[in-house]
């Protein structure tokens, strides 16, 4: 029988400290590695960047109101969307006005006259 506490050719041997040749090998090695995942790493970063940007461009615009109430007979001169409300220019019997309505449900929320 084979007794397990003997040395033989199978025992692994204790490390031998490495030659200054394999140090440099070893040492380029890790730097070869490290450079490589600093590239995987940027790579990964920029992935990363584009999707949010994707995600953030394609963002819904916000909500308009489909109609806004204006006084019968009015005759609009203009009309824009800008900041959260929506602004109509209207003549009506003569007189010009500028009316904000806000954006998302189309409400009257001031009215000026312009002389």
């Amino acid at each position: 029988m084979d007794n397990p506490n003997e040395t033989g050719p199978s025992e692994q041997k204790p490390d031998a400290p490495l030659t200054p040749e394999a140090l440099a090998m070893l040492g380029k090695a890790r730097r070869s590695f490290g450079i490589s995942i600093g590239i995987l790493l940027l790579g990964f970063m920029a992935i990363g960047f584009a999707l949010v940007y994707r995600v953030m461009r394609d963002a819904p615009p916000p909500p308009v109101a489909e109609a806004v109430a204006l006084p019968a007979g009015a005759a609009v001169i203009a009309a824009s969307v800008s900041e959260g409300a929506i602004n109509v220019t209207y003549t009506i019997n003569g007189v010009t006005t500028l009316s904000l309505f806000n954006q998302e449900t189309g409400e009257l929320t001031r009215s000026i006259v312009i002389e």
